[in-house]
């Protein structure tokens, strides 16, 4: 089974300017905060970043007091197998549901067995009781030593 669980992301715009990010993760940093998973863009004049982190009111409270501007979210997190076929799972099990994703982001280095996928949803409470009743995918090996999902590629 998935083992997902609700979570708050920080939600950060700022103008999109040399070391602005670098100012940003700074006052994370001071704060003793460990940032789990992000992603971040650029909107016109402005960067958005979202990011995940150990303690999200912490950050909140940070950089509200130095005047950045910053929502909290109500996202998933999921922490899985890295294997192929973790992601197809999810987006499978919520399109059959027509569950609409909002936004999705996971991290994970090649060398990880675990990786963490974040993401929000139409329906977040219905999202998650699907997912931690979704089986995860077995993967096989094939004659060639690669890795195939059931059903192949």
């Amino acid at each position: 089974m998935l083992k997902v669980r609700g979570a708050k992301e920080s939600v950060v715009r700022i103008p999109s300017e040399i070391g602005g990010l670098d100012s940003m993760f700074r006052l994370i940093t001071e704060k003793g905060v460990n940032i789990l998973a992000l992603t971040a863009w650029v909107e016109g004049a402005e960067s958005v970043i979202r990011l995940l982190s150990d303690d999200d009111v912490r950050v909140a409270d940070a950089l509200r007091t130095r005047g950045y501007q910053v929502r909290q979210a109500d996202v998933l997190v999921a922490e899985m197998p890295h294997k192929p076929g973790m992601l197809h799972r999810i987006a499978e099990a919520l399109a059959r549901e027509e569950i609409d994703i909002h936004h999705l982001y996971a991290t994970a280095t090649s060398s990880q067995e675990r990786c963490l996928v974040v993401l929000s949803t139409a329906n977040n409470d219905r999202a998650i009781v699907l997912l931690n009743t979704t089986r995860e995918p077995s993967v096989t090996r094939s004659n060639s030593g690669s890795a195939e999902s059931p059903g192949g590629r």
